[in-house]
Parts: C-alpha cells; structure tokens; sequence
C-alpha cells in the first residue's frame, strides 16, 4: 500500500499485476503458524488493490513506463523460491519475464524489502540491497549479484539496469520509515523514465 500511496502523492498513474498461481503457504499472522488452506497470489493480491488488477501473465512492457515489486515475504515465497532454497531458487516464469522485458526496454525497475533478491538472481552483475543482513547479502553475492549495505529511506541505483532498491522490511523498521523507503525508491523510478 504505501507503494501504491508513494506512486499516487508523486503523481503517477499505476497498474496492479500478481501471478496467477497458488501460494507456497498460507501463514496465520497471528500465532505465525502455516494454516491448513490454500490461496491464489492473484486472489490475495486483489485484496490490495481493491480488485483493480491483473494476471501478470497479460503484462505487456509498452504498457508501463516502470516497474516496482513491492516488499513482503511473500516476495521471496511465491515470486520466486528464495524463502527456501536460497541463492539456488527459481523466479516464476510471469515474474522473470517481466523483468527480463523491462530490462531489454531499457524502463526502469524498483524492487523493495525482499525483492532485490529476485532482481539479483536475473540480472546478472545486478547492484542491489536488502539492508545489512549479511546472510541474505552472502546470497545476492552467490548469485553473481552485488549487496550495498543500505539503511532506512536509502535507495541503491544500478544505473546499468536502471534499477532502485531499498531495504524496508528488511530493517528494524516503524512504517514511517518504510513509507520513506517507498517514496525515495518511486522517486529514483520515476527519475529513470
């Protein structure tokens, strides 16, 4: 949401895109325990954007102007593997399309919180942060990848992928401080158009 809220402040029209695929797990947040059910990352991702959204298997490049993956576990579960196999996961075919497309149009790419991983396992050479979690950044290294240590509101720009990265939830972070992170990160974004 704060994404959504940084791109609508910074005057920016926006789409919403999710797979349409099942999700690894479903976690009840309030005891953290997996629950015994099933969701769809499309389904799930429409409670966000209030139903205004689409299968990411229909994006098209020459529709956007940039791309953002916003943060969230979910990010290292079910847009790629990274949760569970580490620096040896897979990116979902719709998601590494994505953003091998955007890259090949030379249109700029955001990715916050958990995400630069997917971002590092498909670029090669990529610069990107997650903070300063030494185990997550060894793991952007193993996958031919460069960390920046980065702090709360920090953005690392990769000027050869035109790609903006900030750590947000990968921090001990207050919601301001993600919302900081958000509206540095759309600015660099929008900067690269």
């Amino acid at each position: 949401m704060l994404t959504l809220l940084a791109l609508d402040r910074q005057g920016a029209e926006y789409a919403c895109y999710a797979p349409n695929v099942d999700q690894a797990h479903v976690i009840n947040h309030l005891s953290g325990e997996e629950a015994p059910e099933s969701r769809n990352v499309l389904v799930e991702s429409a409670r966000i954007a209030r139903g205004n959204i689409t299968d990411l298997n229909d994006f098209k490049v020459s529709d956007v102007d940039a791309a953002i993956f916003p943060g969230g576990f979910g990010g290292a579960k079910n847009l790629c593997s990274f949760a569970f196999d580490g620096s040896e996961c897979s990116v979902n075919d719709d998601v590494g399309r994505t953003v091998k497309d955007m890259v090949k149009a030379g249109k700029p790419i955001g990715a916050l919180c958990i995400t630069p991983v997917v971002m590092a396992k498909l670029l090669d050479g990529a610069n990107v942060t997650i903070g300063d979690d030494a185990a997550t950044a060894q793991a952007i290294t193993d996958m031919g990848a460069s960390h920046s240590v980065a702090t709360h509101g920090e953005v690392v720009v990769d000027e050869k992928y035109k790609l903006a990265t900030s750590p947000c939830y990968m921090l001990d972070a207050t919601i301001t401080q993600i919302a900081e992170g958000a509206d540095n990160t759309v600015r660099a974004v929008l900067a690269m158009i």
